[in-house]
């Protein structure tokens, strides 16, 4: 939804089905967070890799080739998980999960709310402003 429809009018929910699109939305929102989570540590891994692979390199220099060829040949190739890499869970995390919990918020959102987000906070929102527009937050 567009940042300018402040003004439209809120959908009429029962407090259940309001509750629920608040849950849902506070998923998706933890769903992006738990991504962006997964994503330091794709990063984190990435630079811990780069580190070995530097000492690779040094170690060989060093006259230590066996510990110089067991960087190379068994642990640079390793998977995070089940000899996959960090990128391929990022991706499948995105593409899979995350994917598949928006598409199911946003079509419980358009049946119940056409469409609007946030519909709690929204409500929230014009009640405190009407408060302070009427000035009853003085009394």
């Amino acid at each position: 939804m567009a940042v300018d429809d402040a003004d439209r009018s809120l959908p009429e929910l029962t407090d259940d089905e309001e509750r629920a699109l608040h849950l849902l939305q506070l998923g998706i929102e933890h769903a992006y967070r738990a991504y962006a989570d997964l994503l330091g540590c794709h990063h984190r891994t990435g630079h811990a890799m780069d580190r070995f692979a530097e000492a690779e390199q040094l170690l060989r220099e060093a006259g230590h080739d066996g510990y110089a060829d067991e960087i190379r040949d068994r642990l640079l190739p390793l998977g995070a998980v089940e000899d996959r890499w960090t990128y391929e869970l990022v991706t499948e995390f995105r593409h899979g999960l995350v994917d598949e919990l928006e598409a199911f918020e946003t079509t419980v959102r358009d049946d119940l709310a056409g469409g609007l987000d946030h519909v709690s906070e929204r409500a929230q929102q014009r009640a405190w402003r009407e408060r302070a527009r009427s000035g009853k937050w003085r009394e």
